[in-house]
């Protein structure tokens, strides 16, 4: 029983003391609420209800969730919603349920039901809802109620104890105006540092610049041990952080082990999208005044650990710098300090720090950037406005991808195949030595690249010997001829006429002998065979040399009249085979002395044999050029494109791969 009077007393004092105590959370505070009801009222036992909040508009439909059970079992940590030890525990879900429906406190006999007030020996359920303050919208911020399980009482009693439960039940507007402050003040906090790293952005030189004189701010204005600040390179989630500026360091070498830990640890904040706290706060606060974070206990901290593995009083904190609603940094603190430890409430001035510095320094990094990737980023975001503001890069080059796609099925092309090729005359001759002597003299100019004409000489062999020889012949000519005559003019004798045969035939081999040295004479002298041009041969270091019949003097062409031999790789040959059957044309040749300029072709035949030509067989296809140009010379080598047909791209760029999977998976 609860004397209204006595609620000046310092009991009552003590017990609006701990109802206002700032709590670290909603739920702690209820917890804390659950238990000051139950003392003040002396209950035997509550349980604390909540209404989720996707029950919707209709109470009536919800089921109230059970949080905390007073007292605690001996042993428990934190609260429990295990209703398995509560005794009357259906009847305590259906009075919180009563009571949150139409927001009254309810009374509840255990022996009549509904009883408002009136003697009950058996005991009463007490069902007294807290509900928070409204939202903007007009929604209540939560909705909770408090069962305690009384004993029988006067209704004078019962009236008594609803008073203080009610009062009670309203320290929770009190608990979220003080929340409310407390999140103002840390945006005033945050604000406030913001406005200081600003205007040191604004006072450096440079992206690298401003990134040193914010890490070494924080340093010195939140007394931490290191600030490193690290910016994403790459496109979309395969981007990783590189560590740009490290608090009181000018220069930062990448193979020392603690800028890769660093760089990691930033990699593990960019893969969440959120801030990490190592070592990780509790989800839930097991004990008065504890912090705790859902999202920073859930944030997994592996490269956090291995960063603070170091030094077991460390505590990191990384958090996201953000810019366009995309993250484009890390801020990553350290801190050993207990006069500046890092709690949950430091990391979130730190990320409403981050929030508000970031579009400023990401002008500062684009401003550093030149002209090519400002274009790039400039068309990712415009292209954002077409295909949203999320992944842009990847979504417009599927797009790109699939365009290009549907382009190589649907468009055709000519196919035409690549192949060396190499001018030839198409009339040549090849001027040797006509016997094994000296090269006596060479004509003025003739050299190579001359033109000559048909009979005009080229060059001169030693023939003094040749000429001794001619005289001797001539001598044993003439002596054999008057031998015979005088045979025939002589007596008819015995072994006459086999006299006059054996000098006749005297006569003929030295008649064959001059015939003989007369034409090695006529060939000493070295004539062209057909007008043209001497494209190879330059003997003038070779006067006076003794050459051998048949050795290569000159070799003679007509330039006027060039054909192309080009080599087909076997793999090609039946398509151009097809072509020239199909009477295709549109062939061309470029040369390498003047690639520009191209050449209709026509092919005159391909020659079916092959001939194997570093590592791979070919085969000889000879073109004619319709149109030669004047200054076109045997020997150039080029390329020719025969056309074989039409074929989409994607035909034409997966020909090879498609026909050596074919020959791999042949079985």
């Amino acid at each position: 029983m609860i004397d209204l009077s006595r609620l000046r007393s310092p009991a009552w004092r003590r017990v609006v003391d701990e109802a206002v105590k700032p709590s670290p959370g909603d739920e702690h505070f209820l917890v804390r609420l659950q238990a000051l009801m139950s003392q003040v009222s002396t209950a035997k036992r509550s349980v604390l209800f909540t209404l989720p909040q996707s029950a919707g508009e209709d109470d009536s439909q919800a089921e109230p969730r059970p949080v905390s059970v007073w007292p605690m079992s001996p042993g428990q940590q934190a609260p429990s919603g295990d209703l398995s030890t509560v005794e009357h525990a259906a009847e305590s879900r259906r009075a919180a349920a009563s009571a949150l429906a139409d927001g009254q406190s309810r009374v509840f006999s255990l022996d009549q039901g509904d009883l408002m007030y009136g003697q009950d020996r058996a005991g009463m359920i007490v069902a007294v809802p807290v509900i928070g303050p409204s939202s903007p919208s007009g929604a209540p911020q939560g909705r909770h109620a408090v069962v305690l399980h009384l004993d029988a009482r006067s209704d004078q009693a019962m009236q008594a104890t609803l008073a203080v439960l009610e009062l009670l039940s309203g320290y929770i507007h009190g608990h979220r105006a003080t929340q409310e402050l407390l999140r103002l003040r840390q945006s005033t906090i945050a604000l406030d540092l913001a406005a200081r790293l600003i205007a040191s952005i604004n006072q450096a030189e440079g992206f690298k610049g401003a990134s040193m004189q914010i890490c070494n701010d924080l340093q010195r204005q939140l007394g931490l041990d290191r600030v490193a600040l690290g910016w994403v390179r790459g496109i979309g989630a395969s981007g990783a952080v590189k560590v740009v500026a490290i608090s009181d360091t000018e220069h930062i070498d990448r193979r020392m082990a603690m800028v890769r830990k660093l760089e990691g640890a930033m990699d593990e904040c960019l893969d969440q999208e959120q801030g990490v706290l190592y070592p990780p706060p509790p989800e839930t606060a097991e004990a008065p005044g504890q912090e705790a974070d859902v999202l920073l206990g859930q944030a997994i901290t592996h490269a956090h650990k291995e960063l603070a593995s170091g030094d077991a009083k460390l505590r990191v904190v990384s958090v996201p710098i953000r810019a366009d609603d995309r993250v484009v940094g890390v801020l990553t603190v350290e801190s050993a300090s207990e006069q500046s430890p890092l709690n949950v409430r430091v990391a979130e001035w730190l990320q409403a720090t981050a929030d508000l510095v970031g579009p400023v320094l990401s002008v500062r990094r684009s401003d550093d950037r030149n002209l090519a990737l400002r274009t790039v980023h400039s068309a990712t975001k415009a292209g954002s406005w077409f295909v949203g503001p999320r992944h842009t890069v990847w979504k417009i080059a599927t797009i790109a991808v699939l365009l290009l796609l549907v382009t190589a099925f649907v468009v055709e092309r000519p196919y035409r195949v690549e192949a060396p090729v190499e001018l030839r005359p198409r009339v040549q001759r090849v001027v040797s030595a006509p016997f094994n002597g000296v090269l006596e003299t060479l004509e003025d100019g003739i050299e190579k690249n001359r033109r000559v004409e048909a009979g005009d000489i080229l060059a001169r062999m030693e023939t003094r010997e040749l000429r001794l020889m001619a005289v001797r012949a001539s001598e044993s000519l003439s002596i054999a001829e008057r031998r015979v005559e005088a045979l025939m003019a002589g007596p008819d004798e015995p072994g006459r006429g086999a006299q006059i045969e054996e000098a006749r035939a005297e006569a003929e081999a030295a008649r064959a002998e001059l015939a003989f040295y007369n034409e090695r004479l006529e060939k000493a002298v070295v004539r062209a065979p057909i007008t043209g041009v001497i494209i190879e041969g330059d003997l003038r270091e070779r006067v006076g040399s003794a050459v051998g019949m048949g050795d290569v003097m000159f070799i003679i062409a007509d330039i006027n009249e060039l054909y192309g031999v080009a080599s087909v790789d076997d793999r090609d040959i039946r398509l151009v085979e097809q072509a020239v059957e199909e009477g295709l044309g549109r062939h061309s040749l470029a040369t390498k002395a003047d690639p520009g300029q191209r050449f209709d072709i026509t092919i005159e035949r391909v020659v079916r044999s092959g001939r194997p030509k570093d590592g791979t067989n070919s085969f000889e296809v000879r073109v004619r050029l319709d149109d030669p140009a004047p200054w076109l010379r045997p020997g150039m080598e080029g390329l020719v494109k025969l056309n074989t047909g039409d074929r989409s791209i994607a035909s034409i760029l997966s020909r090879r791969i498609i026909d050596t999977a074919r020959l791999w998976l042949w079985m």
